[in-house]
């Protein structure tokens, strides 16, 4: 069993290089299925999910070289299976996305139903719903979703809520459909409109992605290509809340400022300095923290990803802060950890009203999810002594070389690999 040991106190100060986006990353490697030729994928985070999920692509019959320098290359001519692997799909949500690549590609697909982190409920409906409307027919049998049509349509779906995943998951499905298809109610985050522009760069037709109306003309073939995927926002965001917590300087490399926009700006209500540049922003802290309040909603709002990494911020301000979850509906379980560090947080439903308190102390805490991972190594960095944080498999699925980043700003840091001999006792170290 992996865990991170953390030594709290240090200012982070640095220059620190951001990797290209997980949420388009685990979209484009199975996109890149659908192409009559090879794609390279460059910028690519090598992190535990583009890992898993290339060995996904492997298992049906891609051909894939995965680097450790940001690039790949997927070859799915190959590809003959329409069903993914039960052992390999209950490790990752972002699996779902072979539904659509692999009913656009066969016009039929068996996946079981997928894993990932415990955050809510967060069901397919959406993503059903679409593929019925493009003619397929879709059961789920003993965990398996079945999906098969004689022949995908275009059709206008409406998506009842605003879902990242559904409006991928049509994207894929929709892009060699006979016809035209909308989607309307799309979802507009920035990874989406990365796969929308990864599809065209082959020769799909997509237009409106980063609207709420996206249009899709079918096209007969997807042809190969070199690709770049953007900057992961979520992951530069974190660096941001945790030059926050502990104060410092850093320089935030290989970002699109835009797609910070929304974090920038909570984070300035805080008290924090940000000065965009063409590709990076400068973060620093230098006095003290101000409460505000936060709600998480669909891009451009303030993103879910980020709710629990300034949760954890928002313990070190002055003055009480509200946080409402807008998005899931169990993405606070995180916050009996930060208790056992100090903090004061009283949760309700989906809202959590933070009391600021002084300083953090370190404990054995445990992670709960990714981005909650990356929450209590924020508060570690920022505390009092030393903290253990348990469950770190779940930040190395999002974040690539969390340690070894965190250590070039001059964080005390390591990763320890101990005896897995079951629940440790957990008090305060």
């Amino acid at each position: 069993m992996e865990k991170f040991y953390i030594t709290g106190g240090n200012r982070l100060t640095g220059t620190v290089t951001i990797a290209g986006a997980k949420n388009a990353a685990v979209a484009i490697l199975p996109a890149a299925l659908l192409a009559d030729g090879p794609c390279v994928i460059d910028n690519l985070p090598y992190i535990d999910d583009v890992i898993v999920l290339a060995d996904i692509l492997t298992e049906i019959g891609a051909n894939v070289n995965l680097g450790r320098n940001g690039r790949a290359c997927i070859d799915g001519r190959p590809v003959r299976k329409y069903r993914a692997p039960l052992d390999m799909v209950k490790r990752m949500r972002a699996s779902y996305y072979l539904l659509g690549v692999l009913l656009g590609k066969f016009g039929k697909a068996e996946i079981p139903l997928p894993g990932g982190c415990e955050i809510g409920a967060r069901p397919i409906d959406q993503h059903i719903k679409g593929f019925e409307a493009l003619g397929a027919k879709v059961e789920i049998e003993h965990g398996i979703i079945k999906a098969q049509a004689d022949k995908l349509v275009g059709n206008e779906i409406y998506l009842d809520v605003v879902s990242v995943g559904a409006t991928i998951n049509i994207m894929l499905a929709a892009v060699k459909a006979e016809g035209a298809t909308t989607i309307v109610n799309a979802a507009k985050e920035p990874h989406v409109v990365d796969v929308a522009n990864f599809l065209n760069s082959m020769g799909a037709d997509i237009r409106g992605a980063g609207t709420n109306v996206i249009k899709i003309r079918g096209v007969k073939k997807l042809r190969g290509g070199f690709y770049s995927i953007i900057p992961d926002q979520i992951e530069a965001g974190t660096y941001m809340a945790a030059v926050a917590a502990t104060g410092g300087e850093v320089l935030i490399r290989n970002v699109i400022p835009k797609h910070l926009d929304c974090i920038s700006s909570k984070m300035r209500e805080m008290g924090v300095e940000i000065e965009d540049y063409a590709d990076s922003v400068l973060v620093r802290r230098t006095g003290p923290l101000m409460r505000t309040n936060v709600k998480t909603m669909p891009y451009p709002g303030f993103p879910t990803d980020m709710q629990p990494q300034i949760s954890t911020v928002l313990c070190l301000a002055e003055g009480t802060s509200v946080v409402t979850e807008g998005v899931w509906d169990n993405r606070f379980k995180y916050v009996d950890e930060l208790m056992r560090m100090g903090g004061r947080i009283h949760v309700s439903g989906r809202t959590a009203v933070i009391e600021g308190v002084e300083r953090l102390t370190g404990a054995c805490v445990k992670a709960t999810d990714l981005r909650a991972g990356a929450a209590l190594v924020i508060a570690g960095l920022s505390a009092v002594g030393r903290t253990e944080v348990e469950g770190v498999h779940y930040i190395e699925r999002g974040y690539e070389n969390f340690v070894g980043k965190l250590k070039a700003l001059g964080a005390d840091i390591d990763s320890i690999t101990v005896p897995d001999d079951g629940m440790a006792e957990r008090e305060a170290v």
